[in-house]
């Protein structure tokens, strides 16, 4: 199968700018970018399905230009926003900027990477007007999706041009290092062509550039990707553990599994089918989501992350705490409700501070119907006392209610 072709089967391939880029894309040889502003000091889950498609055209034998965005992030893209950003300082973009480029060459190494800061610093605006500026269409840009959703609420002159300067970036790689091709989500198109066009207008319609955008990934409950009741799920694992990275592909919807797994997963689709058959008979073990976990923890947080994502899941699913070093307790518990304190208490307060039971009446209820276990033993004992005893590494002790629901207590004393 033709590396085109392959695209488009995984779903990766929403609009093109020119047929012809499935022929060069075939061929190999390619120089292309994909971009990326530092908002933020991280990525995530949404960035990642982008970052990936790069990942593949850098396997065919094209080759990446990684644009982190330090002049641009200044500005704000409006894209799929209804309000203006907090605009950034030129530290913190910078800093962020660094902190994303790690990120990007872990994910593709060998790959290039750029600030566009570099050269969006030369310019003055005088030249900016008259040499950039001039190529664009008050009305053209007027009509771009982006910005048009944004006409009713209100767009500042700061974010209305943002099409402008990514265009340039464009321009820039185009002229400096023959990079013909842009690729992003299809919120990007608008930006993608208006980058096509100023290369048109300064290079010469001879000029062959592409633009190739991908669709954005949703969720089947209507939810955005990438998201949870406690946020982002974060590329950085001081921001995402490898553990909660791990549970938050184990935990996809069955439909939302099959779909993620064409576009994420690097399997040849011969063994992709096998994993969605394999679904088909036996949902309840989860084929599809525990492949693609794995595959992509040991992307992004290397074998060590996902051998102790690997540990903490077996760990918490036996209820075999004794296996869990003390950062391992850090990292599964991370999320859960936990109460601090110097000395001992009842069990009857532990739930309450944990928020396992709303009053200590429901607490003697829930013990009594056999429903809490302390570090994974049921307990019918209201009188319980908690202490260090109890307590792993010196200083935790783990409450559970049912199957799922988590409470942590920490006997160390309070800072």
């Amino acid at each position: 199968m033709k590396f085109s072709e392959e695209l488009k089967t995984r779903g990766l391939i929403y609009d093109v700018s020119d047929p012809a880029i499935y022929e060069a894309l075939d061929a190999g040889g390619l120089t292309f970018y994909l971009g990326a502003d530092p908002t933020g000091d991280s990525l995530h889950v949404g960035h990642l399905s982008t970052y990936l498609v790069a990942k593949r055209l850098q396997n065919a034998g094209h080759h990446p230009i990684l644009v982190i965005g330090g002049g641009t992030g200044l500005i704000g893209d409006p894209s799929g926003k209804n309000k203006e950003r907090n605009l950034l300082t030129l530290e913190a973009s910078l800093k962020n900027a660094e902190a994303l480029t790690a990120q990007v060459k872990k994910l593709l190494p060998g790959a290039q990477v750029v600030n566009n800061y570099d050269w969006l610093k030369t310019y003055s605006m005088i030249p900016f007007l008259r040499d950039v500026g001039k190529h664009f269409n008050l009305n053209q840009m007027l009509a771009k999706d982006t910005v048009k959703r944004r006409l009713e609420s209100g767009i500042s002159f700061t974010e209305f041009t943002y099409q402008i300067i990514q265009s340039l970036d464009f321009l820039v790689l185009f002229q400096q290092h023959h990079c013909q091709l842009q690729i992003g989500g299809q919120d990007q198109w608008g930006n993608i062509t208006a980058g096509l066009e100023l290369i048109r207008k300064v290079e010469g319609a001879e000029a062959k550039a592409y633009g190739m955008v991908f669709p954005l990934v949703t969720k089947s409950d209507g939810t955005k990707f990438g998201k949870t009741a406690d946020g982002a799920i974060w590329l950085d694992p001081e921001k995402t553990s490898p553990y909660a990275f791990y549970q938050y592909w184990v935990n996809l919807a069955d439909d939302d599994a099959l779909v993620m797994l064409d576009r994420f997963s690097f399997k040849p689709l011969s063994e992709l089918a096998s994993i969605k058959t394999a679904m088909a008979e036996t949902p309840h073990l989860r084929h599809a989501q525990k492949a693609i976990a794995e595959e992509l923890t040991e992307l992004v947080h290397g074998p060590e992350g996902l051998a102790s994502a690997l540990s903490i899941t077996e760990a918490l699913f036996h209820d075999a705490f004794d296996a869990l070093s003390l950062s391992d307790f850090k990292e599964a518990f991370a999320g859960v409700k936990a109460h601090q304190s110097p000395q001992a208490l009842s069990l009857i307060d532990a739930l309450v501070a944990t928020e396992l039971a709303p009053s200590k009446s429901q607490a003697r209820t829930l013990i009594k119907q056999n429903a809490i276990a302390i570090n994974g033993e049921k307990t019918q004992d209201d009188a319980r006392v908690l202490d260090h005893k109890d307590a792993y590494h010196g200083r935790y002790i783990i409450l559970k209610k049912g199957k799922k629901a988590y409470g942590l207590i920490d006997l160390s004393p309070s800072a």
